[in-house]
């Protein structure tokens, strides 16, 4: 059992708390390796390792074990999450580097991080569930340290392990998007940013209540970066009278009744509004997960054979669902079953309030639109 564990010191303000932000498993890969590829190609064991990750800060990461042998190196450091109620925190993330015959840079998984067994995920059939950008900081982290080294003909193999994985991946909904063996390794940005749900319910509220305090009555919602990218670029809407609501959908049409809202555009990505179709109004994964549930039932009630309801069941992601539906020519239907489900239930939760939504997919654009939600997008038109 490890001892202590070097705290990262970056903190936000979520609402009314002040909380510490941790870093991803896949900083943790990258710092391992960085200290695994100095163990091997200097000879030198470092103490701590300093990873610039994409968010643009900088942490600096302890090495809590090391071991080496003939062509290879061996580090782990330890998983920080912050304040975020993550499950792998405190979990040991291994990196083995390794000569090999192969040129360049391989890099794979071991015991802990699974394996992609369906298409449409990050990494292909087949491959270790590390995704694009950690394989780019382990891959830089690495390159850095060749720079420094004595010159080689061979190849490195680094292998990303996670031992705890194969236990936490019960915990994850990773065995249903078809990862198996252990978990994923993760992050976008490189850093673990909290997510109190009384905060952020907190924050949303706050950001709501300013602009009503601006006399501000038609409320566009996107629920986080894909949205609110979407909103922007592709519908062109302007984004001063937008608040992100993450996964609280609920919350947020509660908020907009008692702070006297008039209309709600809501601009989300399948992948969630699949969910509220359904009846759930907080879409984070480990609350409820029924997207390809919901678009398998709307598929069936619009004449889907039951091969195709049973593909959709077994699709990975949304996307892949929405494959099945396009290529047996009943997407835009099944959407516009959709699309009937969901305002029933947005307008049941938000009562007077009237709220529309767009719906989009990043592959395939709008997907389908509530009956109002063209009308109300003009009122956010940039101009």
């Amino acid at each position: 059992m490890v001892a202590h564990m070097k705290q990262l010191e970056e903190y936000i303000n979520v609402g009314t708390k002040r909380m510490r932000c941790g870093y991803t498993t896949g900083t943790c890969a990258a710092a391992a390796a960085r200290a695994a590829a100095e163990l091997l190609l200097c000879g030198e064991l470092v103490p701590a390792v300093t990873v610039s990750t994409p968010a643009g800060i900088d942490v600096i990461v302890e090495v809590e074990e090391h071991d080496s042998g003939n062509g290879w190196a061996q580090c782990a450091v330890q998983k920080d999450s912050g304040d975020d109620p993550d499950v792998t925190n405190g979990a040991l993330v291994y990196a083995r580097v390794e000569f090999c015959d192969k040129p360049g840079i391989t890099i794979d998984g071991g015991v802990g991080v699974g394996r992609v067994t369906r298409e449409g995920l990050d990494q292909p059939v087949g491959a270790a569930a590390i995704n694009s950008t950690p394989r780019r900081m382990i891959a830089e982290q690495v390159e850095n340290v060749l720079e420094e080294a004595p010159a080689f003909e061979k190849g490195l193999l680094v292998t990303i392990s996670i031992p705890a994985g194969v236990e936490l991946a019960a915990k994850t909904f990773n065995p249903r998007l078809g990862i198996e063996g252990g978990i994923s390794v993760l992050g976008t940005g490189g850093i673990v940013r909290p997510m109190s749900e009384d905060a952020l319910i907190s924050s949303i509220e706050l950001e709501m209540k300013t602009l009503r305090a601006r006399g501000v009555v038609d409320l566009l919602v996107v629920p986080g970066n894909y949205g609110r990218d979407f909103a922007c670029g592709q519908l062109e809407l302007d984004m001063d009278q937008a608040v992100s609501c993450s996964n609280y959908f609920g919350a947020t049409l509660d908020a907009a009744v008692v702070l006297g809202f008039e209309r709600v555009l809501i601009v989300g990505h399948i992948g969630k509004m699949a969910k509220v179709a359904g009846g759930i109004m907080n879409t984070h994964s480990r609350v409820a997960d029924c997207r390809v549930e919901v678009l398998a039932a709307n598929a069936a009630l619009v004449g889907a054979s039951q091969e195709v309801v049973a593909s959709i069941m077994e699709a990975a992601t949304t996307d892949a669902a929405l494959d099945a539906l396009i290529e047996c020519g009943l997407a835009d239907a099944t959407m516009a079953s959709l699309m009937e489900r969901l305002a029933d239930k947005l307008a049941h939760r938000s009562g007077a309030v009237q709220v529309e939504a767009i719906v989009f997919s990043n592959v395939h654009g709008v997907l389908g639109k509530t009956p109002g939600a063209d009308e109300l997008a003009e009122v956010f038109a940039s101009s």
